[in-house]
């Protein structure tokens, strides 16, 4: 089997081809990105490049290609501070994509949206049926790339299936330009050593999955079969949700109070501007009906990281 994962030099990308690759070794992974770390092409084909541009894609994607797992994007604060920048990877790049799936033998494409296609006035509890209504430029991007997955679906070009990501907590490595960075950070540079900053108050909710549950996530959504995607093509993904100071509290009970001391609160008004309109809490049937995952707890995720 050939796969092409965009996004396949980030976190959650080489992680997702690590786990195919122990899965079945026999199959062929060309990852996609604009860099890589050092030593991942010696595991990988990668190809390094603009997600945008046709003739980059088109050394990434072989006429054999059969799934196509899609999460190259300008995250959440880079989306709203580069608003040029945010439009050609998440739109241009997906649209490229697209086209070029589309000449291919019904690929498997499987897009990585976000639970910032939700804004606006919001039911305490969202549903399978709430509507989206971004509030950012990035989760307008996301909406934009669901709605041409189910298009060229039922186009017949592909075999799409999108899922709205929670906040993937713990990140390892240094902080990114995602607004919900802070998620990470809180836990992950406390239990190294390090005093965080957080620019949100300890109130505030957060909807979150750990990188275990995605990569799983994205591997199961693929191997479902079409009919489990009868009436639409994008789900919103299992969570749980805690407040910062739930998870700060957690990383203390495994870590002790050390931990939690070296977490600072430092207010951000862009930041708070941008959290403020996502999305807490769901009830998410439609996905557990589908065998979709969230964690047991946020315990488990911290020693997770630990591990």
């Amino acid at each position: 089997m050939k796969v092409l994962i965009t996004g396949g030099g980030g976190f959650i990308g080489s992680r997702l081809a690590r786990a195919l690759r122990a899965r079945d070794a026999s199959t062929k992974i060309t990852l996609l990105d604009v860099a890589f770390p050092p030593g991942m092409e010696k595991e990988f084909h990668c190809v390094a490049g603009d997600v945008a541009a046709p003739e980059v894609i088109a050394r990434a994607m072989d006429s054999d290609t059969q799934a196509i797992y899609h999460l190259a994007a300008v995250v959440s604060g880079g989306a709203e501070a580069d608003f040029d920048l945010g439009y050609h990877v998440n739109m241009d790049g997906t649209h490229a994509l697209l086209e070029a799936a589309r000449k291919l033998a019904k690929p498997k494409f499987v897009y990585a949206s976000s639970v910032a296609a939700f804004g606006g006035k919001l039911p305490e509890v969202l549903d399978d049926s709430t509507t989206p209504a971004p509030q950012t430029s990035y989760g307008t991007q996301k909406v934009i790339g669901e709605y041409l997955v189910a298009d060229y679906t039922r186009k017949g070009f592909i075999d799409g299936r999108s899922m709205r990501l929670p906040t993937v907590v713990v990140r390892p490595g240094k902080a990114n330009l995602a607004a919900s960075s802070f998620a990470s950070g809180i836990i992950r540079e406390p239990l190294a050593g390090v005093v965080s900053e957080c620019p949100v108050p300890d109130t505030t909710g957060v909807w979150i999955l750990s990188p275990q549950r995605v990569v799983e996530a994205f591997i199961h959504a693929h191997d479902l079969p079409s009919s489990e995607w009868p009436t639409t093509r994008v789900v919103n993904l299992p969570g749980i949700t805690l407040t910062v100071r739930e998870m700060i509290d957690a990383m203390g009970r495994v870590a002790g109070k050390e931990a939690v001391d070296r977490v600072k609160f430092v207010p951000d008004a862009r930041i708070q501007g941008i959290v403020k309109t996502w999305p807490v809490r769901f009830t998410t049937e439609r996905a557990n009906a589908m065998g979709f995952k969230a964690d047991d707890d946020f315990d488990s995720i911290v020693r997770q990281h630990l591990a």
